[in-house]
């Protein structure tokens, strides 16, 4: 399967987490959110210059922004 960013993922494309990148600061805000490795996201809406992006995720939603969209990694399911 393939894996990419969750930053360039399509609207109504969906994916597991794979890994959550990032250092710090950043990295524990993604998992806070809780985009952690083995759940299952959805992304709902880019905004049109891609900022931010609308996603669901354990049937919340919740807006990313680009920078922390590009440190999650999600293999994309069909």
């Amino acid at each position: 399967m393939a894996t990419k960013s969750l930053a360039e993922m399509k609207p109504k494309e969906k994916g597991r987490i794979t890994k959550v990148g990032g250092s710090g600061h950043l990295h524990r805000r993604i998992l806070d959110m809780g985009l952690v490795p083995q759940a299952e996201v959805e992304v709902e809406r880019v905004a049109p210059l891609g900022d931010p992006i609308e996603i669901k995720i354990k049937g919340y939603h919740l807006s990313l922004r680009r920078e922390e969209a590009a440190h999650v990694y999600v293999e994309v399911v069909e």
